[in-house]
C-alpha cells in the first residue's frame, strides 16, 4: 500500500451471526479506541437481520456497516430480496455485490452485478464489486482475461464519478486457507489498476483495490504491503473482534 490511498479493511460475516454477535462489534470498538486515532477505514457487513442493530451499535465508532447483497430494483414483488434503499434506510453505507458465492450459488452474471452496483450508487451506497477466477481458470492461464472481462461487465460507467472499490477474490482461495503467492496477488492488482486507469482515468488510479481470500492475522501484513493492495475483504477472520483487529493493525 505505497500509493497513498487510505486502506479499507472490510469484514464479510456471510451467513453467520445472531444478536449475540453484536458483542464482537462492541469489543472491536473498544480495541480501536485503545489503539488511538491512526487507523484504516473499517467496514463490517453482517447478515441483513443485524444491519440496523449493528448500525446502532457502531454509531459513535469508526466502524461502518454494509450489506452483503442488494436487488437491482428499488422495490417490487421480489420476495426475500432487499433493495439498496432498504439497506441505506437500515444504516448501511456500503454493499458487497458480485461476491463469488453469489455468482456461483445463485448464478449471478456480471451484467446483473452491474445493475446491482448501479442500484447501490443510486441509493448513495458505496458498492464493493467482487471479481476473481476459479482454480481451473487460473491453471489454464486465463486468470487475467477472466478478471478483465468481469471488471468490464460488472462496473458501471458512473464509477468514474463515484467512489470505486473493487475486491479481487480468487475463488479457490475463499474459505480454503489457501492464498495465491504474493507475486500472484501483486500481478493481478497491477493488472486491475491498469485496466481501471485506462477506463476511468484519474478515478481508476485512485480506486481502492482490496484483496480477499483467506486473509488472516498471520498473513495480513505481507499481503497489505503489496503495491496496489489498498485493503482487504476478510471472511471468517472478521467474525471475532480480536482476529479482525489484528488484521486492522497490520494495515
Amino acid at each position: 500500500m505505497d500509493d497513498g490511498l487510505q486502506p479499507l479493511i472490510a469484514g464479510n460475516w456471510k451467513m453467520n451471526g445472531t444478536g449475540a454477535a453484536l458483542s464482537q462489534l462492541e469489543r472491536l470498538a473498544t480495541l480501536l479506541e485503545q489503539a488511538g486515532p491512526r487507523r484504516p477505514d473499517i467496514l463490517i457487513c453482517p447478515p441483513a437481520t443485524l444491519i440496523s442493530r449493528a448500525a446502532e451499535t457502531t454509531q459513535s465508532t469508526p466502524i461502518r456497516i454494509g450489506g452483503q447483497d442488494c436487488h437491482p430494483a428499488e422495490n417490487g414483488a421480489h420476495t426475500g430480496d432487499i433493495s439498496a434503499p432498504m439497506l441505506a434506510d437500515a444504516g448501511a453505507s456500503h454493499v458487497i455485490v458480485g461476491h463469488s458465492e453469489r455468482r456461483a450459488d445463485h448464478g449471478e452474471t456480471s451484467s446483473l452485478v452491474r445493475q446491482k452496483a448501479q442500484a447501490a450508487l443510486a441509493a448513495q451506497l458505496v458498492p464493493v464489486i467482487c471479481v476473481g477466477e476459479t482454480e481451473a481458470q487460473r491453471l489454464a492461464g486465463d486468470a487475467n482475461r477472466v478478471v478483465a472481462d468481469q471488471l468490464a461487465a460488472s462496473l458501471p460507467d458512473a464509477f468514474g464519478d463515484a467512489p470505486i472499490i473493487v475486491a479481487y477474490e480468487p475463488v479457490w482461495a475463499i474459505g480454503t486457507g489457501r492464498t495465491p503467492t504474493l507475486d500472484d496477488i501483486a500481478a493481478m492488482h497491477a493488472h486491475m489498476r491498469l485496466l481501471l486507469a485506462a477506463r476511468f482515468g484519474a478515478a481508476g488510479e485512485t480506486a481502492r483495490l482490496l484483496y480477499g481470500g483467506s486473509v488472516k492475522p498471520d498473513n495480513a501484513r505481507d499481503i497489505l504491503a503489496i503495491p496496489n493492495v489498498n485493503g482487504a475483504l476478510v471472511g471468517g477472520a472478521s467474525l471475532l473482534a480480536d482476529d479482525f483487529f489484528a488484521i486492522i493493525a497490520a494495515a
